[in-house]
């Protein structure tokens, strides 16, 4: 684009917005949220029971436990359940971490990005949404976006202070509650494992990324 094709661009936001080309640029962070679904604004909800139905709705499936040190071995039986390799890659956050994973000593993990050979990925989340059972994923050195695309099987570790009712809660989480803070390069929201019907409109799973999505839930 060339420069007068610019500048004419930006003379006609600005005059939308009452402003010439004096008015310095801002940023802001105030909107009016749109149409909110009614299950998650009732009095006295329950995020995680809700979080729980709308995850397993879309073919999620989901363990619950009441501490860390219990989802080490949640895993496990998870992955014996399913037969699958106990060599894993998981995200390099500092939040998994806290987890006791020795409580689990069958378990081997590679903390980094995931490759194309990888069959099970274990990953945090940055906020659950209760509203669809979907799951806010944010990308950083720490969370690396393979992690949620190219593995068969992912496991997402989830902070039961981390499920939000809404959309609007998530990205308000985000935001910092309305402080300036550094945008992450990529947010992906995943609802269930990979699925499409484009092949004569039979569903199949694990097309664009896992075709199992199993969630960890830790916390009260």
């Amino acid at each position: 684009m060339n420069e007068p094709s610019r500048d004419r661009i930006f003379a006609g936001i600005r005059s939308s917005l009452g402003a010439d080309s004096s008015t310095p640029l801002r940023r802001t962070s105030s909107y009016t949220s749109n149409l909110i679904p009614a299950r998650t604004q009732h009095e006295g909800i329950d995020l995680k029971a809700l979080f729980i139905e709308m995850a397993e709705t879309v073919k999620c499936s989901v363990a619950r436990v009441a501490a860390t040190d219990e989802v080490p071995q949640a895993i496990a039986a998870y992955l014996a359940e399913h037969n699958l390799p106990t060599d894993l890659v998981m995200a390099p956050d500092r939040r998994l971490d806290e987890i006791p994973w020795t409580a689990a000593p069958m378990l081997a993990f590679r903390r980094s990005a995931a490759r194309e050979s990888d069959l099970v990925a274990i990953t945090g989340t940055f906020a659950a949404i209760a509203e669809t059972g979907t799951l806010m994923m944010v990308s950083d050195a720490e969370r690396p976006n393979t992690l949620n695309f190219l593995p068969d099987n992912h496991i997402v570790v989830v902070d039961a202070n981390d499920i939000v009712a809404t959309y609007e809660d998530a990205w308000m989480r985000l935001r910092g509650a309305g402080e300036e803070i550094e945008m992450p390069r990529t947010v992906t929201f995943i609802t269930g494992p990979s699925r499409t019907s484009d092949i004569e409109l039979v569903p199949t799973l694990g097309a664009h990324g896992p075709r199992r999505l199993h969630i960890v839930i830790s916390g009260e």
